[in-house]
């Protein structure tokens, strides 16, 4: 649980590096809370808790979109300290804007390894204590 809440803690920090079991207890955390909301509202749906197909549509508005935009920064600051471990700018989240390649381009980027000991942005978070991050 202290590595899905980390990126909370370090909220807008985007220098540093974060290794990999950190980004992807993230996702975890991130696509757990989603599938919650949805869950919750798709039986609300079943159950009739909603008058209208529209009070479906601002309950998973609201609830999702509240989540996504309070996760927004933590999201983004992760992703770029999680491209600081393997040696890259944070520029190269622009990547994912390219059409059909761009997913797979970060996919590979987020997969690889980082670099073993400090690099230009920072020290081996491996190496670490994860508690100095926090």
């Amino acid at each position: 649980m202290h590595w899905m809440l980390m990126p909370l803690r370090r909220y807008a920090e985007f220098t540093g590096r974060s290794r990999r079991k950190e980004f992807w207890k993230w996702v975890l955390l991130n696509t757990l809370v989603s599938a919650v909301l949805v869950g919750l509202g798709l039986w609300g749906a079943e159950e009739r808790l909603f008058s209208s197909d529209e009070e479906l549509t601002l309950y998973f508005a609201c609830t999702l979109g509240v989540w996504w935009l309070a996760t927004f920064i933590p999201n983004l600051a992760v992703v770029v300290r999680r491209l600081h471990d393997t040696d890259r700018s944070g520029w190269n989240i622009l990547w994912g804007l390219v059409p059909a390649i761009g997913g797979f381009i970060m996919l590979y980027f987020y997969v690889t390894e980082g670099t073993r000991g400090p690099n230009r942005f920072g020290p081996d978070p491996k190496g670490a204590d994860p508690a100095a991050f926090a």
